[in-house]
């Protein structure tokens, strides 16, 4: 093995509730929830959908923050593989229950409020609660309503759950006891994994390794140019779990230190291509709020704290949320082959359905997003069946300038679902730059758009309805932009339930 990889290890390290596990011979397709329900017998973890969706299947995982501490997050059993699980703490619904059997804050608060019907989907809800408690608990709506968006509860049962939520987190854990024991198990999931080589599995079902740096990825990637590189799993996830495929070798990139960094310069954040969209959010609300609101809108709380930015633009889908947004502000993104690397405007990394300008052995690094300059004002609008975790239909993003005069003198637009890759739309930004911003012109505009898309009908919208939204969409950016006040949506964490 080239020598960036280092030494190797072929046994999955991490802590189940507190008892130390070190597992061989895994397939490293396995999926946690069947580890879960079939190696440990802990059947609290349900399936439902098996694709990150209805969240019966919520666990909590644990990993050391840097700071002697601990940093918890849910995510979805189903579609997470048992080796991401290195170096980290797992905890699962059976691991709330005292030695005395009296039950947790959160499950007493479920019992009081009888935020349990059917009780399928319960542990799920329990879980994402039990996060909540850990952050310290919450009592703004808005802020459990995005914790639980990806909970799904066939009782229509949402308002007892809601108000168990509240109740917990009135006695949430803060002390310093519960300090301690944060960091005494930071301290032995560090112990555990220190000093020793990157996670290399053979196993006769395939092959997975866990780079720890970005020069051992460069390399492992040129070794095995065909290999799936494994984020999140948010997307490669359903590929095993639905499409059944066999995947090897997976080379996993969660443990690529480097890759794991958003930072800001003057002019731009970078973001790794490692970076979840919930680490992620904050500082692309900074640049500009409809983005922080569109990644507020992905998936679910445990989907964000999977999937990443990098990921959602590597795998090239034509209805990814991000790319749209990105390109409208005119973002880059850095591909990475061995020791070269090489800027590509985001806008011409999409070539056509499938299929994306990289090469054999080539990753995406980084993804560099330039702050918008003083008086571009920046639109985006995801359209779904639903507000919260739901597939968009058509995704519209617009930068756009107004001189004093009126005058359009900077416009970019990008959509999503409106053809087979996110693809800015040339004519509709001809028809307006150097036009007056007036309803002639949003006209024109929104003719030259239909002259340059031919979306397509599927399950989830006509090709007639996606061309009317999006020609809509300009009419909504002109209401906002020429009358600001206006109401015009939702926006805020508060739009989930209005």
């Amino acid at each position: 093995m080239a020598s960036a990889t280092g030494s190797l290890r072929s046994d999955i390290r991490f802590l189940l509730g507190d008892e130390e596990r070190s597992l061989r011979d895994v397939d490293p397709q396995m999926t946690v929830l069947e580890y879960l329900r079939l190696s440990e017998r802990k059947v609290g973890t349900k399936e439902g959908c098996a694709e990150g969706d209805c969240g019966a299947c919520t666990v909590v995982l644990g990993e050391p923050d840097g700071d002697g501490g601990m940093a918890y997050r849910t995510v979805n059993a189903c579609i997470q593989f048992v080796p991401t699980l290195d170096g980290k703490q797992l905890l699962t619904v059976e691991h709330l229950k005292s030695e005395d059997g009296t039950l947790h804050p959160v499950q007493q608060a479920m019992v009081d409020t009888h935020g349990s019907q059917c009780g399928f989907c319960t542990p799920g809800f329990v879980m994402s609660l039990y996060q909540l408690w850990l952050d310290g608990g919450e009592d703004d709506r808005g802020a459990i309503n995005d914790a639980l968006a990806g909970n799904l509860c066939r009782c229509t049962g949402y308002g007892p759950i809601i108000e168990a939520a509240r109740k917990a987190g009135s006695v949430a854990a803060n002390d310093s006891a519960e300090q301690k024991r944060r960091a005494d198990i930071a301290a032995r999931l560090t112990a555990m994994v220190a000093d020793e080589g990157m996670l290399a599995l053979e196993h006769p079902a395939g092959r997975y390794f866990a780079p720890r740096t970005s020069d051992a990825l460069a390399e492992l990637l040129v070794a095995h140019p065909d290999a799936t590189v494994l984020a999140g799993g948010t997307d490669v996830g359903l590929w095993v779990t639905k499409m059944l495929k066999r995947l090897d070798p997976i080379i996993y990139i969660g443990d690529v230190a480097d890759i794991q960094s958003v930072y800001e310069t003057e002019d731009a954040l970078i973001i790794g291509a490692g970076v979840t969209y919930s680490r992620a959010h904050d500082a692309l609300g900074r640049v500009a709020s409809d983005v922080g609101e569109l990644v507020r809108r992905i998936g679910s709380r445990q989907i964000r704290n999977a999937g990443t930015v990098g990921g959602n633009i590597a795998n090239g889908s034509p209805i990814g949320d991000t790319p749209p947004a990105l390109i409208a502000l005119g973002a880059k993104i850095v591909l990475r082959m061995g020791d070269v690397r090489r800027e590509v405007p985001l806008e011409e990394f999409f070539i056509t359905y499938g299929k994306q300008d990289r090469h054999p052995g080539e990753f995406v690094e980084s993804v560099i997003v330039p702050k918008p300059k003083s008086g571009l004002v920046f639109k985006a609008y995801k359209i779904s069946k639903r507000f919260d975790q739901d597939i968009t239909a058509v995704l519209a993003a617009f930068a756009i300038k107004v001189d004093d005069a009126g005058k359009v003198v900077e416009f970019r637009a990008a959509f999503g679902g409106m053809a087979g890759t996110p693809m800015r739309a040339k004519k509709c930004e001809a028809a307006l730059i150097g036009k007056d911003w007036d309803e002639a012109s949003l006209n024109a505009a929104q003719m030259a758009l239909a002259s340059e898309f031919e979306p397509m009908s599927d399950m989830r919208a006509s090709k007639e309805y996606r061309m009317l939204v999006a020609q809509n969409l300009l009419t909504k950016l002109f209401i906002e932009t020429s009358a600001p006040e206006v109401a015009t949506r939702l926006v805020g964490k508060e739009a989930a339930h209005v």
